[in-house]
């Protein structure tokens, strides 16, 4: 499985950004689609994901902030990023994972840096 993550940028805070990943290769063995972002200095850390049935989860701090979701037969996956603040400046990440040989897939990461 091939992740391809675009649409990060530099914005001011209160700003947003769409962040959009692409899957490609063997799809068919992936439920979930996850984002991670990991800022300078800090662990990578999981900011939300949605499964193939469309459950979402989110990370606390973006909660009624950030919206994920899906198109499947594009597979593909986007991360909506309203009312961005400078903590959520950070490299962010599409991450899928084979449910049935358990491998990590990884995208290339796109920066997104909020401006105070």
């Amino acid at each position: 499985v091939q992740l391809q993550a675009s649409g990060g940028g530099l914005v001011q805070a209160g700003g947003s950004l769409r962040l959009s990943c692409t899957a490609s290769g063997a799809v068919v063995y992936i439920n979930a689609l996850e984002w991670y972002r990991q800022a300078p200095g800090n662990n990578r850390e999981l900011v939300s994901s949605m499964t193939r049935g469309g459950k979402r989860n989110y990370l606390d701090s973006v909660k009624g902030r950030f919206t994920i979701s899906r198109d499947i037969p594009k597979n593909m996956v986007y991360l909506q990023m309203n009312s961005l603040k400078p903590e959520d400046t950070a490299v962010y990440y599409c991450h899928a994972k084979n449910i049935v040989e358990g491998t990590d897939y990884w995208g290339q990461g796109t920066l997104v840096t909020v401006s105070s």
